[in-house]
């Protein structure tokens, strides 16, 4: 049976009475009217097949999903808001007596534009739309920032982890070979993973959990081993349960001299950010950043700040916890490229900014990348009288430094430092540097030898012209514009439920920030078409006292 085309004009029924309903206006109302359903069901036609059982229109499926994010709710939520809500009847286009659907047929629709990789050409088709409008243009001032998000699993302790993942694999393989698990599992495993692994049911004392998990560590050695046996379906050893299982097991065991399995100590596992630390999501990892620690993922988000215009989330990236902000930068450039959208200024904070990052922001993607720099951590750079490596002239040309007493360098050696970048190692002469007047404002070594090292020249000059444009006013004027994407995570936080991961999976959850700037663009605009301003920062009551009596 071939798919109905739907029609997505607005029954005159419908109309009459949301219009009854919102006298004084709607936003969803308003959105609808000014700009229209925002998609089409051809768009879908890849991953729905034009023949089989009649379904709901997939671009209202798309809106659902949207108006599900704008209020954070369920699929079941969301579902009976289809069927009930006039203000969402009006924006799908429905009639009042419209049964609506199946809650379930959402997470299929999700499930399919992860398949068809479509979730990111959804946001583009509704940032065109936007664009169509005027409420978004292609060059002007943009701002990206990032927030962590925990993973939609519990934290587990070592022991619970272990104890988890072989109740999981246990648990995968009983429902796809039934037999075969009856075959090779012991009973006594019934009693230790029936049930879910919790703190409080573990033995107590350091000693008797170690014993403990050294129990679960044979058991995951012995069904490994029945595994690998020659008469074991192959596909049985390839799923994604078990190969998790192997991993957790390298990473939390180990064999003694004796060729006894051991339970490794913390200091022998692998750094925190590269472990598994659930199995119902390998990808979640950990990260902590000052006082604040997750396991889960962060998103990165980049949204217009131009005066006259509303703000719009025009890039959305979502990655593992532990990957840093500067590794993003490059990511979010080409990204904002390729769509149109690359912005003249970029403000972002200083995560964002290092010396390649201003010099490929400049050469590359001409746009001014505006953000604090890292600070010279030297302590010349900390005295109020030292002599730091801004303060040497670098003749480039002759591959020569000169310092504050006007003495040349004698050693240009390019080298990599510890973090794999090219830099520049210079030294001066020990017969220059012993009677200098100035050594105590430049070198604490004995004998004294002043070094400084610098980055090669195109980065070193950018950095410095950073860190001199940091001081003005301009830069004081044009940067305090980025504070506002914090709103953007305020919003999404409050409003969205963007904290908390609803599914599981980096490429789940990168759909479940999509939609929700899709959401948070949704909002925006229904708001600056209804003419309502942007909102203020919230101040506690105690600031708005003492602010009022100082204006008193």
């Amino acid at each position: 049976m071939l798919i109905p085309d739907w029609d997505f004009e607005i029954p005159e029924l419908t109309r009459q009475v949301a219009k009854a309903a919102f006298p004084k206006g709607n936003i969803l109302l308003t959105v609808r009217d000014e700009l229209g359903p925002f998609f089409e069901d051809k768009a879908f036609q890849e991953i729905y097949p034009a023949i089989g059982q009649p379904t709901i229109s997939r671009a209202r499926l798309a809106l659902v999903t949207i108006l599900q994010y704008i209020e954070n709710l369920s699929d079941r939520a969301a579902a009976d808001a289809v069927r009930s809500r006039i203000d969402w009847k009006y924006m799908l286009g429905l009639e009042l007596e419209d049964a609506g659907f199946h809650y379930s047929v959402l997470s299929e629709f999700r499930a399919r534009l992860l398949d068809g990789a479509m979730e990111l050409g959804l946001f583009e088709t509704l940032l065109a739309q936007f664009e169509s409008k005027g409420l978004l243009q292609k060059k002007g001032q943009q701002r990206t920032d990032s927030t962590h998000i925990l993973g939609a699993v519990r934290r587990l302790n070592r022991v619970e982890l272990v104890g988890e993942t072989m109740r999981q694999v246990l648990n995968t393989i009983a429902v796809i070979e039934r037999d075969w698990m009856l075959q090779h599992s012991d009973r006594e495993w019934v009693n230790r993973y029936g049930t879910q692994m919790s703190d409080y049911r573990l033995p107590k004392g350091r000693a008797k959990r170690k014993a403990y998990a050294e129990v679960i560590g044979q058991d995951g050695v012995t069904l490994l081993q029945m595994l690998d046996d020659m008469t074991t379906p192959e596909w049985l050893r390839q799923l994604p349960a078990v190969q998790v299982l192997r991993r957790v097991w390298i990473e939390n065991y180990t064999w003694d001299k004796q060729g006894r399995l051991r339970w490794r100590e913390d200091k022998e596992r692998p750094p925190a950010a590269k472990a598994i630390w659930s199995p119902y999501d390998h990808e979640a990892q950990f990260s902590k950043k000052r006082t604040t620690s997750w396991v889960g993922y962060k998103v990165h988000f980049t949204e217009t700040c131009d005066e006259d215009l509303p703000r719009l989330i025009t890039h959305v990236e979502t990655t593992p916890a532990p990957v840093s902000d500067i590794g993003m930068t490059p990511p979010i450039h080409e990204a904002l490229r390729e769509k149109g959208y690359l912005p003249e200024t970029h403000l972002v904070d200083s995560g964002y900014v290092n010396a390649d990052a201003l010099v490929t922001s400049q050469q590359v993607y001409e746009d001014d990348l505006v953000g604090p720099t890292r600070p010279d951590t030297g302590w010349q750079s900390r005295a109020d009288n030292g002599f730091a490596a801004r303060d040497f002239t670098i003749d480039w040309e002759n591959k020569q430094a000169i310092c504050p007493d006007g003495k040349q360098s004698v050693y240009w050696t390019p080298a990599i430092n510890n973090k794999g970048k090219s830099v520049i190692q210079i030294h001066f002469s020990k017969l220059d540097c012993r009677p200098c007047h100035l050594r105590p404002q430049c070198t604490r070594t004995n004998p004294p030898r002043r070094g400084i090292t610098v980055q090669p020249q195109a980065q070193h000059k950018a950095l410095l012209a950073a860190r001199k444009r940091e001081k003005t006013k301009s830069f004081s004027d044009v940067y305090s514009q980025r504070a506002g994407v914090e709103g953007t995570f305020s919003q999404g936080t409050r409003v969205c439920g963007l904290r908390q991961a609803r599914y599981i999976g980096l490429a789940k959850t990168h759909l479940q920030h999509l939609f929700t700037a899709m959401a948070i663009n949704i909002l925006r605009v229904g708001n600056w078409l209804a003419g309502i301003p942007l909102a203020q920062t919230r101040n506690s009551a105690f600031v708005r006292l003492h602010a009022a009596a100082l204006t008193a």
